[in-house]
């Protein structure tokens, strides 16, 4: 009797096994199938759209026109009636995130100097260098106002999500003049 339970609680622990297995690699191979499917999602953006690249903080964000929820759900946003790349205050807004992987997390970490290069389907590029940054409150709309000199203004949320990070990168004048 004894070896008939002991086959019997193997057959039931093996089932249950295979059955976890079984269901860890189903949970896998949605959440690989859906990264894959979410990656070639955003390189078709990259192509479609302009890209804000910051190298050296591993930053590379299609920027999609507008700055509503479904824009920024998917992409960075060009703020409306802002200035165009190489010409005014071009401003940009986009998502961080402690919890989820967001184009803009590691931007708390720019520091002045640091490249960032901005390049759109049609061929237009400029290169500007992080000249300040700064934290303001939601309300402090100033930041996106037009500007005497060639600017990129990025803007993203403090890891609490009460304040605004905002990054500001400048043309260097030899810059300005190839845009």
């Amino acid at each position: 009797m004894k070896k008939k339970e002991l086959k019997k609680r193997q057959i039931v622990l093996f089932a249950i096994g295979l059955v976890m297995f079984l269901t860890g690699f189903g949970i896998l191979s949605f959440m690989g199938v859906r990264k894959i499917r979410r990656d070639i999602h955003r390189q078709k953006l990259m192509k479609e759209n302009t890209v804000l690249e910051i190298p050296e903080l591993h930053i590379k964000a299609p920027v999609l026109e507008g700055v509503g929820l479904d824009v920024l759900a998917e992409a960075a946003g060009h703020f409306p009636d802002t200035g165009a790349i190489g010409q005014g205050n071009y401003c940009i807004a986009g998502h961080s995130s402690v919890i989820y992987k967001e184009y803009f997390n590691n931007l708390k970490h720019a520091q002045n100097g640091m490249e960032i290069k901005l390049s759109d389907a049609e061929g237009h590029q400029a290169t500007y260098y992080v000249a300040e940054t700064k934290i303001v409150n939601p309300d402090e709309t100033w930041i996106l106002d037009e500007s005497d000199d060639c600017r990129v203004t990025i803007v993203t949320c403090t890891d609490d999500g009460s304040q605004r990070f905002v990054v500001v990168g400048k043309q260097q004048q030899s810059d300005a003049s190839n845009s």
